[in-house]
């Protein structure tokens, strides 16, 4: 039935164009039925023929033009028989069949006398018979198949190259419409979410991770990373492990750390890691809390500071910021210890921690620390070049009843809270502080899960938690690590039961190390630089999430404001009614919520080194602004209980619901709910000190040849290029995938392009112009006292802002039209 319809059909190539027609049985045979799929080239045709009547049809006008033909050829006939002598005499006479095919059609041969058949041929005058039977055939068939082909061509129906079966009674089933795919809105993805997140499940997770000591590199911590990639395992998230070989600095168990002062020797137990090693002995110094403005206290009552060995108060700055502010004048040592007016804990309470003014492995800056041996050696610049030590607060009380010196002013910040004692500025006495702390060579090994999206996988947001901690480390590493945990097994519940579709995908990072200045989320970062600030779009630490209870305090990039506001508005405050944006104060949310992020802080080399957006936040007791019980053996599950009055599984159900909801908005909204206009008073706010600064040297004559203007215009661009971003997103067509990541790509573009281009990662890590740190920073220029590096610095960070505002414009021939 092919051949037939291939040799009548006249508009098999009009249709498809390919000029092949042939039947899709699909591997069965031939349908004889009404209905019929043939495929022309890559088009699928349902012919609706009647096969009975073109089969009599055809087969009638067929055998009539065989017969003729035959006929015609049969006019000089032969016999294929092998001519031999006859034995049977009882006839001369005889038919021979020429073919088996030819019913009608007889040949006469005659006998001749000797015995041989011979053949007489028909008559002549059949020869044009014959002739107009093929003639008259022929204009038959070419009738039936133009009739044939007329009709087909209108009975044909174009329809998707689709494999529909044929049913039993060979007709094609009635085509009902796809189901309409699932999609559920936000306020279901929040309700799932909230379902899946309970106070119990936390309870269990927090009791399963809480071990008495965890410190990077150990058993302990590898058991941990172990036991978190078969979690993701089993949750199908295709985990894997990333490798980096650091330096960790911790005591010598041989030789200890020592503090010498008068007849007492004190042995501590705590430590402060990446302190230069050394024994240096100077006048003893109390220098408060080591803040500039503490320091600046002490040289105005003639203090001297150079080769002292300086007792300082913990708290309110970093140990890393006030052993670097300490040897900026000119100390030779530093001693730390926990005053009881700030932490209110027994006196022979351990401290520890690290004065790495940087993040990352200090003996690898600016390059992931995979193997040690393919660099050269060389540190960083944040090591601090002088012994550091910490002592607990009953050496301190010892040392402090004999420091001698000045009285500090009684309503002064240097008081503090050793009950009885006077609290002196010293410079008489000496005292020796001696370091030992040696390096020591660890494999570390940080643990990835995904959750890939169904749109954009290739872009994610990172949910991240530290899984090391000096001892318990329950409020900074259990707790995190739970919240990381039970946030990777509800959303993926969601995806795979509940019909939950991220457009873009999220990755979970339990980190190592990260109590040594972020040492793994770090040497990732620095591994994977080239391909993360194309990808990652938004990094929410886990770390510390549960200080206490009643109060809330966030650091975050101002591109997350907008979204950290609208998801606090969202999380049932865990207080009891309303949300949590209620419990703060609506109309001063961003007063009591909003804190500037420091370097300790373990987002900070992600938004300041990475220009990657950002955020940590913190459920904490009011009137708390750390967790003081960091860094101790008492960060245990106990004091955290004590902080939340046992609230603490419900507290990190709270924490849970806030990350999950910003990173389920981040990935699931067509538009990166990044929102680049809060970048603008911050901005203004920096440019305007720089510019008055500028108007006042050249004013006096100090600065020549600079127009403070430079700056001004290029905040002007920065903020004409995101009122178009403002503009687009309000015009888009959230239904134009490309369209939408086009739009994404220029609101990626911003945090990334804020980081100076001009400066070291060695020597400068923490790169943003507006929150990093260095002489390239807004802040750093409205200071600068030499004119010569303020020109240059003043024409960089013009030219970093306007290069910013250039690649937030998108297209390079839209820059002049647009900003």
């Amino acid at each position: 039935m092919s051949q037939l319809l291939r040799f009548i059909c006249p508009l098999k190539n009009d249709v498809c164009g390919s000029g092949q027609l042939y039947k899709d049985t699909g591997g069965q045979e031939e349908d004889t039925g009404p209905v019929a799929d043939y495929v022309f080239g890559t088009r699928r045709l349902h012919v609706i023929v009647n096969y009975d009547k073109i089969r009599l049809t055809m087969a009638t006008t067929m055998n009539r033009l065989r017969s003729a033909f035959i006929y015609m050829i049969n006019s000089k006939r032969y016999s294929r028989f092998t001519q031999q002598q006859q034995q049977d005499d009882r006839g001369r006479h005889v038919e021979v069949k020429l073919s088996d095919d030819v019913v009608d059609d007889t040949t006469e041969v005659e006998v001749q006398p000797g015995g041989s058949p011979s053949v007489s041929p028909p008559p002549q005058h059949q020869s044009w018979r014959c002739m107009l039977y093929l003639g008259l055939g022929s204009l038959l068939i070419l009738i039936i198949g133009y009739l044939a082909g007329y009709m087909s061509h209108h009975k044909l129906q174009m329809e998707p190259e689709n494999n529909y079966p044929v049913n039993s009674e060979n007709r094609m089933p009635t085509m009902a419409p796809p189901p309409p795919e699932l999609q559920l809105d936000w306020k279901d993805i929040t309700q799932l979410l909230a379902q899946k997140l309970t106070p119990e499940a936390f309870d269990k997770t927090l009791k399963d991770f809480d071990l008495p000591r965890r410190s990077a590199g150990s058993e302990e911590d590898e058991y941990l990373g172990n036991r978190i990639f078969d979690k993701f395992k089993k949750l199908q998230m295709d985990p894997w492990t990333d490798i980096h070989y650091v330096q960790l600095q911790m005591p010598d168990s041989k030789l200890p750390n020592r503090v010498l002062f008068d007849s007492e020797v004190f042995l501590p137990e705590g430590y402060l890691a990446y302190s230069a090693p050394g024994s240096v002995e100077g006048k003893l110094v109390y220098g408060n809390f080591g803040r500039q403005v503490d320091l600046n206290i002490l040289t105005n009552k003639n203090i001297e500071m150079k080769g002292c060995v300086m007792l300082l108060r913990a708290g309110r700055i970093s140990f890393a910021r006030q052993v670097a502010n300490a040897a900026a004048k000119g100390a030779a040592a530093v001693l730390i210890y926990p005053d009881p007016q700030d932490y209110r804990y027994e006196g022979k309470t351990a401290l520890y921690g690290h004065v790495h003014l940087g993040s990352g492995d200090p003996y690898t800056p600016g390059f992931p620390s995979f193997n040690h041996t393919q660099f050269p050696p060389t540190q960083s610049s944040g090591l601090p070049t002088i012994p550091a030590q910490t002592i607990t607060a009953e050496m301190a009380t010892t040392i402090l009843q004999k420091i001698s010196g000045p009285e500090a002013e009684i309503r002064s910040s240097f008081q503090g809270g050793i009950p009885s004692l006077t609290y002196r500025l010293g410079g008489v006495v000496n005292i020796t502080v001696e370091v030992n702390n040696v390096l020591v060579n660890r494999e570390l090994h940080n643990v990835f899960g995904a959750i890939k999206g169904f749109t954009d996988p290739d872009r994610y947001v990172v949910l991240g938690a530290q899984r090391d901690a000096w001892g318990p480390g329950y409020a900074r590493a259990t707790v995190g690590s739970t919240i990381l945990l039970e946030l990777a097994k509800a959303i993926r519940e969601m995806v795979e039961k509940d019909g939950f579709k991220p457009r873009r995908s999220i990755m979970f990072a339990s980190w190592t190390a990260g109590e040594y200045g972020s040492v793994g989320a770090t040497e990732w970062l620095e591994g994977y630089i080239a391909s993360l600030d194309k990808s990652a779009f938004t990094y929410i630490n886990l770390d510390g999430a549960i200080m206490g209870r009643g109060s809330f305090m966030a650091s975050a990039s101002p591109l997350l404001y907008s979204l950290l506001e609208s998801t606090m508005k969202n999380v049932k405050s865990p207080l009891g009614s309303g949300s949590v944006y209620d419990i703060l104060g609506a109309d001063k949310w961003e007063t009591n919520v909003l804190r500037p992020m420091l370097m300790e802080d373990p987002a900070y080399p992600f938004l300041a080194s990475f220009g990657i957006p950002s955020i940590s936040f913190h459920f904490i007791s009011p009137n708390m602004e750390a967790y003081p019980y960091y860094g101790t053996n008492l960060d245990d599950m106990d004091h955290l209980g004590y902080q939340t009055n046992h609230h603490t599984s419900e507290m990190a159900a709270a924490a849970g619901q806030l990350a999950g909801q910003m990173a389920l908005r981040l990935v699931h909204d067509h538009l990166l709910h990044l929102d680049v206009s809060r970048y603008g008073s911050i901005l203004t706010k920096a440019v305007v000190q720089v510019y008055g600064r500028l108007l006042s040297l050249t004013k006096s004559g100090e600065l020549k040849d600079v127009d403070p203007n430079w700056l001004s215009r290029a905040r002007g661009s920065f903020q004409r290029a995101a009122s178009s971003i403002k503009t687009a997103i309000a015009r888009a067509d959230v239904n134009d995938k490309d369209a939408c990541r086009i739009l994404n790509d220029r609101i990626m573009a911003v945090e990334h392009n804020l980081l100076s281009p001009y400066v070291s990662p060695v020597e400068t890590p923490f790169r943003h112009l507006l929150l990093g740190q260095g002489s390239h920073t807004l802040a750093a220029i409205a200071e600068i006292t030499n004119m010569e590096q303020l020109r240059i610095q003043l024409a960089l960070a013009t030219w970093n802002l306007q290069g910013c505002a250039g690649a937030m414009v998108g297209d390079i021939w839209d820059i002049d039209n647009k900003i």
